[in-house]
């Protein structure tokens, strides 16, 4: 299989964007304008190839992997579409945020279908379990968002509230993804709470990562620009890290950016300067690491399979992607 993990899964993946089209169509033409410029326009589909290979590594055979994953698709674009008006964002994926086109209110509202097509599509192809599992990690992500507005400019803001976030807004929709494909293939409970596990620490390394690339990644693969996260008074790890050593200048210039005070191009660039001073990428980095460490260690219980090694595959991809 060598380092194309993707390869794997590309029949189900491919048939994952079918469904995902189809599920798109509405009589109300904006919504499937909206619905496939955020959903088609790019995207490594990391949630659905999740769902898909743990299903099959729990030795899965049905149908149903594919319009799950695709509602789990379906919620995860949702939440971009609300993000961005949150935030403002200019770009998404390298191209203009949907509200930016066709206003915040049909962002909004098109990001709202897609989560009860995502819904449907569970009644329709899951059960009970399914349904449980998808509601809880709805529920952790608007918890997460609002705590994140709560807690926008805080310079207060702690690695532990910051892990409590993360956990909240990312983590818990991958670590879905996983559980639900053991739940499809009514898998022992044992097995289901091993690949709960591997996701919930994979989705904390997937946002550490994203966190440290918001401040050395290159705007053409990110897709938005280097210190978005700055600019909307975001505090994540790396900038935590280095709050905690920085002299009193450096912790004004920090406090004037997250406060919207001051949003000069060098003050960026300083900032990033700040972090990288006080080694504020590497710790986070470090620790993305550990947490992938420990999502390959809840797969051991498994036998060796091409599953389990595509799983493999895909925690070191998520470490090291952009770097």
């Amino acid at each position: 299989m060598g380092e194309d993990f993707w390869a794997f899964i590309s029949e189900d993946l491919k048939r994952v964007e079918l469904e995902a089209k189809e599920n798109l169509k509405s009589p109300v033409w904006l919504v499937t304008k909206i619905g496939e410029h955020i959903l088609l326009g790019g995207g490594k589909r990391i949630r659905p190839a999740l769902l898909i290979l743990s299903s099959k590594l729990c030795g899965y055979e049905g149908e149903a992997h594919i319009p799950l994953a695709v509602a789990i698709e379906f919620i995860h674009t949702a939440t971009l579409l609300h993000d961005d008006v949150v935030d403002n964002a200019e770009l998404r994926r390298g191209v203009p945020a949907a509200h930016l086109l066709w206003g915040n209110a049909a962002s909004v509202l098109v990001g709202d279908f897609l989560l009860s097509r995502a819904f449907s599509l569970m009644v329709r192809f899951g059960n009970k379990r399914v349904l449980e599992v998808m509601a809880k990690a709805t529920t952790d992500l608007a918890e997460g968002e609002t705590f994140e507005i709560m807690k926008t400019g805080d310079v207060s803001f702690s690695e532990e509230e910051n892990m409590f976030l993360i956990t909240k807004k990312t983590a818990s929709l991958i670590a879905a993804s996983t559980r639900i494909g053991a739940i499809l293939a009514e898998a022992p409970l044992w097995e289901e709470e091993a690949l709960y596990n591997y996701g919930l620490n994979l989705g904390i390394a997937f946002q550490l990562v994203d966190d440290c690339l918001d401040y050395v990644g290159k705007e053409e693969v990110l897709g938005k620009k280097v210190g978005s996260d700055l600019r909307e008074g975001k505090l994540t790890l790396p900038l935590i890290f280095a709050l905690r050593q920085s002299n009193e200048e450096e912790r004004r210039t920090i406090e004037e950016v997250l406060g919207g005070k001051r949003e000069e191009e060098g003050l960026i660039e300083a900032i990033i300067g700040i972090v990288n001073k006080y080694g504020g990428i590497e710790y986070t980095r470090q620790l993305a690491q550990k947490y992938v460490n420990q999502a390959k260690q809840s797969l051991f219980c498994f036998p060796s399979s091409p599953e389990r090694e595509a799983l493999f595959k895909l925690a070191d991809y998520i470490l090291e992607r952009n770097f």
